[in-house]
């Protein structure tokens, strides 16, 4: 089995991830710890598909990250968190001062820099500017044709998906719609 999850910053894709990978055995993906150097530098673009291409080559994982439809082109199926901006924005909230309380190493020696949530840099000010504008293109996107048979999961809340996640036996063959 090949999963991609995506949804907003902060929507709990890496939370499902490790959920899923955990009850299906199989193994979780970060994209963000493929892209992010130590110090919050960007890997070069070329290593980041290289790292991205290397890690989704074998079967068997849940990837979750929004970068494009890197993951989708090796996934069988897509579960697309689609929750309200008021709950995202929320869940993004709690998160950074439960980060900054705890100092929490996220990937490659990087924390989430507290100040950096008052600059231009801002994952605040990412949800705002980019929270429509994904809602439209992962709402255009399941409405193509999708590749193979694909399989398009999308959960509109918190219930839905500890529902749907529920009704998953361990290591399932497919996985379907709600």
């Amino acid at each position: 089995m090949r999963i991609a999850i995506v949804g907003s910053t902060g929507a709990g894709k890496t939370t499902l991830a490790r959920q899923l990978a955990a009850r299906l055995g199989l193994r979780h993906v970060e994209l963000d710890a493929l892209h992010w150097e130590p110090n919050w530098i960007e890997a070069p673009q070329a290593v980041f598909l290289r790292r991205v291409a290397e890690t989704l080559a074998e079967d068997g994982w849940v990837a979750d990250g929004n970068y494009g439809r890197i993951a989708w082109e090796r996934a069988e199926t897509v579960i697309w968190l689609d929750y309200p901006f008021a709950l995202t924005a929320w869940r993004l909230l709690r998160r950074t001062i439960r980060r900054a309380i705890t100092r929490e190493e996220l990937w490659n020696r990087n924390r989430e820099p507290v100040l950096r949530s008052f600059t231009r840099e801002s994952v605040f000010l990412w949800l705002v500017h980019f929270y429509r504008r994904r809602r439209h293109e992962y709402a255009a996107i399941i409405g193509e044709p999708l590749p193979g048979g694909m399989i398009v999961v999308r959960l509109r809340s918190p219930a839905e998906t500890r529902t749907w996640l529920a009704t998953l036996p361990p290591r399932a063959c497919r996985l379907s719609e709600p």
